[in-house]
């Protein structure tokens, strides 16, 4: 039986790992939206290629360019922020949210409000709208597949029992290429060194996100959203091997962990056949290859990002949303070469502390506007670092 899907950020790390999917599986799939932020080439030929029904650049300026490229192919171009909303609110089987950031919260909630199941690789669309989004949820009978490796990891387990018998949920952290630096090393690290991730292969703000663990942070306001069992049974584990990609501690003392290769095709795969399984390109897993598997705390002290995340999850109303926004300018600052890495979690902190939060936000424009005026003041406090 053929399945339809959108696929909102296409031409991402996750969109083209989604779509290698789709393409081994190309007779089980309609593909009908598929977005890009600016990269017209590729948005056109994949639209090309799987036959999309529209194809929706976020960047209007690059418009005309994609009509053309998709001149005499019958696919619709369109751009801009309410075509991506629109594209996201078509009648499918799935959308694949793969937006990288706030950008992604729009289409996220348009594609919930049409009661779609939604495969969510955006974690900054709980983090900064965790109770907007899990309210429009329940209201309109939608559904959220987590796709992050560490959400889907805790979702694979939980199938093995109920949520009022678990004890405790584990994040698992790969602590990224610069876990064993010293605070001296870090003040001197790279963007080139932040995103050489020895495990993944993501996008730059992923990867930077990953090497500070503020990646980890935001999945811990993720999981506290997708799993509601409190913050205090929420807990994070370094294991550098990335084998383990979660784990759930049943109140019987069971403990189950998903192990996985470092590849987001089996958190996406895990998505698209729920609730069965479909065949993957991945090489079985050889433990005796791997040797061994170790853990160990995080190091707060050198990477404060974990608690800063945890203590914006206790305060709750704006305060994840403007830990969200403040670490995207941040990262944006210290990838253009404007601040040292480990600036980035001390901004961060005196946002959240320096300035007083705005109420807590009921509605997705609520949310927006204290994304908006978090990202000024973070902008402002740039200009005098």
């Amino acid at each position: 039986m053929t399945r339809s899907i959108s696929i909102l950020g296409a031409t991402g790390s996750v969109g083209a790992s989604t779509l290698d999917l789709v393409r081994r599986n190309r007779g089980e799939w309609q593909v009908a939206a598929l977005t890009a932020h600016s990269n017209v080439a590729d948005l056109s030929r994949l639209a090309r290629e799987f036959e999309a029904e529209v194809a929706v650049i976020a960047d209007e300026r690059h418009y005309d360019a994609l009509k053309d490229a998709l001149a005499g192919s019958g696919i619709e171009a369109a751009a801009g922020r309410k075509a991506l909303c629109e594209a996201a609110s078509r009648k499918v089987d799935i959308v694949m949210a793969a937006i990288v950031g706030c950008a992604g919260l729009g289409p996220v909630m348009a594609a919930i409000e049409q009661g779609t199941t939604v495969a969510l690789a955006n974690k900054e669309a709980l983090v900064s709208a965790g109770e907007v989004m899990t309210a429009a949820v329940a209201k309109h009978g939608a559904r959220l597949l987590p796709v992050d490796s560490e959400h889907n990891a805790i979702f694979q387990c939980l199938q093995g029992g109920r949520m009022e018998e678990v004890r405790t949920i584990t994040l698992t952290a790969s602590g990224g290429p610069l876990r064993t630096w010293t605070k001296e090393q870090l003040d001197k690290a790279t963007p080139a060194q932040a995103i050489a991730h020895p495990n993944w292969d993501m996008g730059a703000k992923i990867s930077v996100d990953s090497a500070s663990m503020f990646n980890k942070g935001l999945e811990l306001i993720e999981a506290h959203h997708l799993f509601p069992v409190g913050l205090d049974r929420i807990r994070i584990v370094v294991h550098p091997q990335s084998v383990i990609h979660s784990m759930v501690e049943y109140r019987d003392g069971s403990t189950l962990a998903q192990l996985g290769p470092s590849d987001m095709r089996v958190p996406i795969a895990s998505c698209l056949a729920y609730p069965a399984r479909m065949e993957t390109p991945m090489d079985p897993l050889d433990l005796a290859a791997i040797g061994e598997l170790t853990f160990h705390a995080p190091d707060e002290e050198r990477f404060p990002a974990t608690r800063l995340a945890r203590e914006a999850a206790q305060a709750g109303g704006a305060a994840p949303a403007v830990l969200n926004a403040a670490n995207e300018v941040a990262v944006a600052a210290f990838l253009g070469g404007n601040i040292p890495f480990s600036r980035i979690a001390l901004m961060v902190e005196r946002i959240l502390t320096e300035t007083e939060l705005p109420s807590p936000p009921r509605t997705l424009e609520e949310v927006l506007r204290v994304d908006e005026d978090a990202r000024m003041r973070a902008s402002a406090m740039l200009e005098h670092c």
